[in-house]
């Protein structure tokens, strides 16, 4: 099974009204081809993709070991495969130059930053994002917004894991994702 067929066969365990138009709109973008970044984790045609799936195995090998951290399967497909919906139709190539071993100028593509929807805070617009389409719930909605942890400057996101500890386990699946699964790529 390849990428886009899990997530889909994730998504389908979603019963959630809506949940049918963002996968059409995820469809007539550019989800299952961007990067996850621009030259960091996944920067590679299909990176958000795979960080997505990356984050959802995480989030499932973290709720194993807190089992005291309850949450349905649904809230966790929602959470981790959309945590990220922000990068959609973010993310452009352009033509860069550079030396190469020979010490001769090459051209080559790289992914640069070129937003088409200025919202504000990465978690912030994925939430946007998603509740144009189905409902969060609020645990849902805090795990999204808050999976960047401190990084955006959100000192505070700590009361967010002290309420709601499955935004902890999503921002460390994350960071898991990011650092280990994907980090020596």
């Amino acid at each position: 099974m390849n990428n886009k067929e899990r997530f889909l066969s994730l998504t389908s365990k979603i019963d959630r009204e809506g949940v049918d138009k963002l996968l059409k709109w995820l469809e007539s973008s550019d989800f299952y081809t961007c990067p996850a970044s621009t030259k960091y984790h996944g920067a590679y045609a299909g990176g958000l993709l795979e960080h997505s799936l990356n984050v959802y195995d995480e989030a499932k090998r973290l709720l194993a070991a807190y089992p005291e951290i309850s949450v349905p399967e649904e809230s966790v497909i929602v959470a981790a495969l959309f945590h990220d919906l922000c990068k959609v139709n973010y993310y452009a190539t352009e033509k860069r130059n550079r030396k190469n071993d020979a010490g001769q100028w090459e051209s080559y593509d790289s992914y640069t930053v070129r937003e088409k929807f200025q919202f504000g805070g990465h978690g912030g617009k994925s939430v946007f994002l998603i509740q144009q389409f189905m409902t969060l719930t609020p645990e849902e909605a805090v795990a999204v917004n808050c999976h960047m942890g401190s990084w955006n400057g959100d000192t505070d996101v700590g009361r967010s894991y002290e309420q709601f500890p499955f935004a902890w386990i999503i921002h460390v699946a994350d960071e898991s994702a990011t650092y280990i699964k994907e980090g020596s790529r």
